[in-house]
């Protein structure tokens, strides 16, 4: 299925704009207490159930690969709570040596691409793989391994050439470049306007700002949240998403995980190819977008992270990055198998 009937685009080249500035709905800030026996009895009951219905992919592994016979096996991960833990400081979400070296077997074998809601310069220095393709900002802005990505549907405006540090050419995808300007200044006011909370932190992701408050109290959710809103009202192009103790700005364009999968499929050359297999894997809501588009095209896992049960499009489920690894580990040992 090609990306224009999957997602409605009325340009070639083109990327929709959503047609005012839209805000998903922001829910309470949450505090997780002690559970009681009985809560953790039913709490295990539930997820015993919801592992009916989202399977373990590493119970369905040889199942997954005898779907995989005669096709070509693409791999996407998400980063944050998928390869690493979750972590208090986002900026130590430091990836494990046993994790890279499992991700980078997978990619000797596989087309391997990392698409993650941080910046894309920031999940390389975390990942410091070559062999892997890096969509950061939630897929706004995709780099390639040493070769030039090719893309007959994405070709114009929103690609420029560069060099790697070994003098190769590759080229790099922003299909949101012109909102950079604007999202400097939403960046500064954001700072500025909210220094006098304790605890919040703002994280340049390149093509989107995210607002963590993790550390805030409780207390002071209710006017940090205000004051993000009231710099949004500012920019009427943009709009406000919701993950893991955090509030996200960004461009309002039809581009998110799922966008940037059928992409990087067609620069692979299977966009709408039946002899391919993707596997994607997971754990944030942003990652729905993604398991939404597999789940149109018919074709492929997609693979949620989660040790409770959850509303998801996913076809099977991970615990954690522990079992990811585990998972990727099992893959790369097959092929060479």
């Amino acid at each position: 299925m090609g990306f224009s009937r999957l997602f409605g685009t009325t340009a070639r080249y083109g990327v929709d704009y959503f047609s005012r500035a839209r805000t998903d709905k922001i829910e309470p800030h949450e505090y997780i207490e002690d559970d009681s026996p009985d809560e953790l009895n039913a709490a295990d009951s539930k997820y015993s159930y919801w592992l009916k219905e989202h399977p373990s992919a590493l119970r369905a592994f040889q199942g997954i690969m005898k779907a995989a016979v005669g096709k070509q096996i693409v791999i996407f991960l998400d980063y944050d709570g998928t390869l690493t833990p979750i972590v208090d400081e986002p900026d130590r979400a430091f990836m494990s040596d046993a994790m890279r070296s499992a991700v980078g077997e997978v990619a000797k074998h596989f087309p391997t691409a990392i698409i993650s809601g941080r910046s894309r310069n920031k999940v390389y220095q975390f990942v410091k793989l070559d062999e892997v393709y890096y969509a950061g900002s939630h897929g706004m802005d995709i780099m390639g391994p040493p070769t030039k990505l090719k893309s007959y549907s994405y070709e114009g405006k929103y690609h420029t050439n560069a060099l790697d540090k070994k003098g190769d050419e590759l080229s790099i995808f922003q299909p949101a470049k012109e909102f950079l300007p604007a999202i400097q200044e939403i960046l500064d006011k954001m700072q500025k306007g909210t220094s006098d909370i304790e605890g919040v932190l703002i994280e340049d992701n390149g093509f989107c700002i995210s607002v963590h408050y993790r550390h805030v109290a409780q207390v002071d959710y209710g006017p940090l949240e205000k004051k993000v809103l009231s710099v949004l009202a500012g920019y009427p192009r943009f709009h406000l998403t919701r993950g893991k103790k955090v509030l996200e700005i960004r461009p309002s364009i039809q581009w998110n995980k799922g966008n940037a999968l059928a992409y990087l499929l067609d620069t692979l050359g299977f966009a709408s190819s039946s002899r391919v297999l993707p596997i994607y894997i997971g754990d944030d809501r942003t990652d729905e977008d993604a398991f939404k588009v597999l789940r149109r095209r018919g074709v492929g896992y997609p693979i949620i992270v989660s040790s409770a049960p959850r509303d998801t499009l996913a076809l099977c489920s991970l615990q954690d990055p522990s079992e990811v690894l585990s998972f990727l580990i099992r893959l790369a040992r097959w092929v060479s198998s």
